[in-house]
This record gives structure tokens, C-alpha cells and sequence, in this order.
């Protein structure tokens, strides 16, 4: 039986030099992988992504981590319902943040090289399922929900009202009283409702 094990440490009653010399190693190997880590880190944390909408109002900018670093209008947007306006910003920045996987996996594949695939593939599958891919096709599609006002198809904005005569001051609505007065928000009371 010789004095070295298949994992390269060796058993007792070997060369203590030769078994130090091997732990030199292997502490050599791990310190200069989590430098090749470190080096990764520090790209990643330089890397910006952007995007612009399809019509050039808005550009965004954004981290690795998905943070935006930019945001950038034109004076177009100055027509756009607000609804709209939120819309593309937050669809540009999801094309911005669609592309992190991929930049970050360039990065690492150029320090690392093959090294550690199971870690890579681990933390680019956590980075796609956190801001996944979009297709190249996909429309600008406008989100729905009850918090839109009216579609507008047409981009200019409505001409001013003609100046009214003065008027008073609206009256302003009175708060209903509850049962129980310390309740300040009521029984009917939904945070969610306009």
C-alpha cells in the first residue's frame, strides 16, 4: 500500500513534506478560485444593461442586480397618459433587465472559463428566472387592470377649456362618522379602492 490516497492528501506514516506540499497546494488552488470569484464580482458590479421603448421616448438603465442606475425621457413623452407613460417605462425596463443572465454569464465564462459549472449554471438559472428573456417579436402589450383610465389612440393633447367664470370654491366632503370613533378607516374601509 503506498502512502497516497486517490483524493491527493496523503495518509499517515507518508512524507510529512510531501503531504504539506500537497496542502500548500490545494490552499493555493482555492485561494486563487475565490480571487477568479472576486474578479467576477467586481465586473458584474460594473455591467449596465439598457433598453429604449420602440417609439425612442424612453431609455432605462439598468444593474446586474436588475437596480435601475438611468432613466432617460424625451419631450414626447409630455402627451402620453400617465397610464401609458408607467406602461413603457416598465416594460423597457424589463427589456433592459432581460439580457442580465446573459451579459453576467459572458462575464463569468471569461474569468472562470469552464471552471465550476454546476455553481454557474445554478446562479444563471436564478438570474433568468428573476428577469426572464424576451422575445425579440414581442409587441409592447399595455397592462390591464382597474387602475387604467380611458385608452387614448390619439397622441395630442386635447386643446384647454375656454376660461369659466369664477365660482366658488367646491365644497369639501364631509367624512361619514363610524361606530366606533378611535376606528379612523370604518368597517367598508379598502386600501385598494380609489
Amino acid at each position: 500500500m503506498t502512502g497516497q490516497s486517490s483524493g491527493g492528501f496523503a495518509v499517515a506514516g507518508a512524507d510529512p513534506d510531501e503531504a504539506e506540499r500537497r496542502i500548500q497546494q490545494w490552499a493555493q488552488g482555492f485561494a486563487e478560485k475565490a480571487q477568479r470569484y472576486q474578479e467576477v464580482q467586481a465586473q458584474t458590479e460594473q455591467l449596465r444593461l439598457s433598453a429604449s421603448s420602440p417609439d425612442g421616448r424612453i431609455k432605462v438603465t439598468v444593474r446586474a442586480d436588475g437596480s435601475v442606475t438611468d432613466l432617460e425621457f424625451t419631450d414626447k413623452i409630455r402627451s402620453m397618459p400617465p397610464n401609458e407613460l408607467a406602461a413603457q417605462i416598465l416594460s423597457t425596463m424589463h427589456r433592459a433587465q432581460a439580457d442580465i443572465a446573459g451579459k453576467v454569464g459572458e462575464t463569468m465564462a471569461a474569468t472562470l472559463g469552464d471552471e465550476d459549472q454546476q455553481t454557474r449554471s445554478m446562479m444563471l438559472d436564478n438570474l433568468r428566472e428573476r428577469f426572464p428573456e424576451q422575445p425579440e417579436d414581442e409587441v409592447e402589450e399595455e397592462s390591464s387592470s382597474k387602475w387604467d383610465g380611458p385608452a387614448e389612440d390619439d397622441e395630442t393633447p386635447a386643446p384647454p377649456a375656454a376660461p369659466a367664470a369664477p365660482t366658488a370654491p367646491p365644497a369639501q366632503p364631509r367624512r361619514p362618522r363610524f361606530e366606533d370613533e378611535d376606528d379612523e378607516f370604518g368597517p367598508d374601509f379598502d386600501p385598494l379602492r380609489d
